[in-house]
């Protein structure tokens, strides 16, 4: 590790870095506790940022800056104790630039947050503190002082992209995969403007959009040891979007009673004691900014997001799986066929879900 040490020296911390571990469980970023020489001052998280997703390391950054400066601004006037533990810190390097390059690689520094930590499993209560963390959040972005932010990741939740994606895939045949996957591909297709409402609506000035955190999962939350929320994490993909995009995508994760890509698809399907418990979290600390629109088209948020995946899945597998990583030859196809399960879950739910977000 010393030369992960190395790295963090590079940055303005507050004392010296004697240990560097590996930690976390995130896909994309390669992360870092850095443990420094007293106990008076904090320890550090060093993230060497993933280049290839990230393409723009300064939007990236000044992004994260916006956001965890907005947030603090929020908690001063809300008069809240602890602050430093109720958002992110970025650290800069020791020349005041918001990330170091060290020739092949872009790395960056925030606060450990001590005594903090994430949850894997999302049970009903978890689900409920989840929806209220997330709520939280996009209540903290209303009113005329919003930063304004850019696309981390260019149309990463717009759904008329996806499906050009699709169609472009379908089109070229890379990999000769297209005559086993055609069905599916008609099926998908068929649903092409019913899934492509949010942006019609936006278009139409009916459905606005909003700081959203493109990543709404229980592990992107930090609890205190009584499992008190303290704040939101992972904030690379934090940026304008639909608030039902990102309700949507905790109910696809965290509201499936099966895995992402189940080989067995009995077990796929909606866990509807999570969407309740997750619904009525959110909806406490959302409602002041929700407009009826957004309110009515949560439900419609989860099936998007399913879908969405689904084609970006399907996507891949034409494609010979130049983007997601695989365990097996077959992984991606495997993957769509189990969010195709849980978007029929989802249809078949769909009235049980609008009678619960009309009974809040």
């Amino acid at each position: 590790m010393a030369e992960i040490l190395e790295i963090a020296r590079q940055f303005d911390l507050s004392s010296e870095a004697i240990d560097a571990k590996p930690c976390g469980s995130g896909l994309i970023n390669d992360t870092y506790l850095i443990t420094t020489a007293s106990e008076e001052e904090p320890n550090y998280i060093l993230q060497r940022i993933n280049h290839s997703i990230f393409t723009d390391v300064d939007l990236l950054q000044e992004n994260m800056v916006k956001i965890t400066e907005h947030i603090r601004k929020r908690l001063q006037q809300a008069g809240a104790k602890d602050i430093d533990r109720r958002t992110l810190t970025v650290i800069p390097t020791k020349d005041g630039k918001l990330y170091y390059y060290d020739g092949e690689s872009y790395w960056r520094v925030t606060i450990a947050i001590r005594d903090s930590f994430t949850h894997e499993q999302a049970t009903p209560e978890m689900a409920y503190r989840t929806g209220r963390a997330f709520g939280e959040f996009h209540a903290y972005f209303i009113g005329d002082d919003i930063p304004q932010l850019g696309e981390t990741i260019p149309d990463f939740h717009n759904m008329s992209a996806r499906l050009q994606q699709l169609r472009d895939a379908v089109k070229a045949d890379k990999v000769g995969r297209l005559a086993k996957a055609q069905p599916i591909v008609d099926e998908f297709l068929s649903r092409a403007e019913e899934m492509t409402l949010a942006e019609r609506l936006y278009a139409e000035g009916k459905l606005p959009k909003r700081i959203s955190h493109c990543d709404t999962k229980v592990n992107n939350i930090l609890f205190d040891a009584d499992d008190n929320l303290l704040c939101v994490i992972d904030l690379d993909t934090t940026m304008p979007g639909f608030v039902l995009s990102d309700f949507g995508d905790f109910i696809r994760t965290a509201g499936n009673t099966g895995l992402e890509d189940d080989t067995d698809l009995s077990r796929v399907g909606l866990n509807m004691d999570v969407f309740r418990a997750f619904t009525k979290g959110y909806i406490e600390t959302a409602a002041p900014m929700l407009t009826e629109v957004e309110k009515k088209l949560l439900p419609f948020g989860a099936k998007l997001l399913t879908y969405m995946t689904a084609v970006r899945f399907l996507t891949d597998y034409l494609k010979g799986d130049v983007y997601f990583k695989t365990q097996y030859p077959e992984h991606n196809w495997q993957r769509t066929l189990a969010q195709r399960q849980l978007l029929k879950s989802l249809d078949e739910h769909t009235a049980e879900m609008d009678a619960y977000i009309a009974s809040l």
